[in-house]
């Protein structure tokens, strides 16, 4: 897939014109795609709509024998069997498995609710399944590349922060002061902190001790090369990389990325 195919979201795989009507009979869901839940309220509401106005933006589907595979639109093709219709209209596209599963993951990550944390596991996904750089995801999705870093260190944060954000008990403003506290034990400290004491925003970022920028620069360079979590440990003489990983092939994964470069 090039890189500029979905440069301005999703949207962009999808022309105009050459539109057909399917019956949504002849229609299956993508066993490469996993299986979203979708929120009922709006679905309800886009089911009135279809109702009232029809289906304005037509499905995007791939051949699959006699049938047709759903690979996006799965919000209209609910709506439109609870609406009662009988078919809907689809582009008919010829569209390789690796093609597939990486339109689901933007398709995820396109979702208006998607919190902070499952948004920057699926550009992870996408860095992991097919070597996507951070600029390049960020084409994809049409956001800038510095918000795919700030979304990727994100997953450095101790687990139960990433649950507490997940879960709306904090909000990615809490979250990202966190983010320059090396000791853990002390980031759940705040987090506990800031959860009981329902603390503002600036109230974190004054009591967490701010890492340089030059250093967050540094440590966000080696992460995007690395893709792993790595911490810039530094005083005035000397200083310390620490570079995690978490098997032994992730780390043969690593030696090999950095004997890549010599």
């Amino acid at each position: 897939m090039g890189k500029k195919v979905l440069g301005r979201g999703l949207e962009a795989l999808i022309p105009q014109g050459n539109e057909t009507l399917i019956p949504l009979n002849k229609i299956i869901h993508s066993p490469l795609q996993p299986r979203s839940n979708i929120d009922e309220e709006s679905l309800k509401e886009l089911t009135a709509s279809i109702k009232e106005k029809g289906v304005l933006q037509p499905v995007l589907v791939r051949r699959n024998g006699e049938n047709y595979e759903l690979v996006y639109g799965h919000r209209r093709f609910e709506a439109a069997k609870r609406a009662g219709l009988n078919e809907i209209p689809a582009i008919v596209k010829e569209l390789s498995d690796r093609e597939v599963i990486e339109i689901a993951i933007i398709e995820n990550i396109q979702r208006e609710d998607l919190n902070p944390i499952d948004e920057a596991i699926a550009y992870k996904k996408l860095i992991e399944e097919f070597g996507l750089s951070h600029e390049e995801i960020a084409e994809r999705v049409g956001k800038n590349r510095s918000t795919i870093s700030n979304k990727l260190r994100l997953l450095n944060l101790p687990q139960k922060v990433q649950d507490a954000l997940k879960n709306n008990l904090i909000t990615e403003g809490h979250a990202r002061p966190l983010l320059s506290m090396k000791n853990e034990e002390k980031i759940l400290k705040e987090l506990e902190n800031i959860i009981k004491k329902k603390e503002p925003v600036r109230n974190v970022e004054k009591k967490t001790k701010r890492i340089p920028p030059e250093i967050i620069e540094y440590e966000e360079k080696l992460f995007e090369f690395l893709g792993t979590k790595v911490n810039l440990h530094f005083s005035k003489k000397k200083g310390k990389i620490e570079i995690f990983f978490y098997s032994i092939e992730d780390l043969e994964r690593i030696i090999k990325k950095i004997m890549e470069e010599k």
